[in-house]
């Protein structure tokens, strides 16, 4: 195991993404990158207590152990339910009439 740690740390807006790339001392935990990196002084709304973070797509607690090459993600809150957003893009299909939104009706309404 070397003695540094290659991490990526990284939080996206809507509009931008924000990516930091820091070197850590092995034993290096999540919320000691966070800290190294400066993301919280750069996006003040940045809220630790209610956001949660994870390590390529799976949250872990913010004392989880980084390895090598690792990339932080600092989650923001969903504004729509991902079920609803499907959901209504399928309606929005149907009504459109299109063959692809038809094909979930049954066969005797398409």
């Amino acid at each position: 195991m070397s003695a540094k740690l290659s991490v990526d740390v990284c939080y996206a807006l809507p509009d931008a993404q924000t990516l930091i790339s820091i070197e850590m001392p092995a034993g290096a935990t999540v919320q000691q990158a966070i800290d190294a990196s400066g993301i919280l002084a750069r996006h003040p709304e940045i809220d630790l207590a209610k956001l949660r973070v994870g390590v390529y797509g799976k949250l872990k607690p913010l004392d989880t152990v980084l390895a090598d090459h690792d990339r932080v993600e600092i989650y923001r809150p969903l504004i729509v339910d991902p079920k609803m957003a499907r959901q209504r893009r399928v309606d929005k299909t149907r009504k459109e009439g299109s063959i692809e939104g038809r094909k979930w009706l049954p066969k005797d309404s398409r």
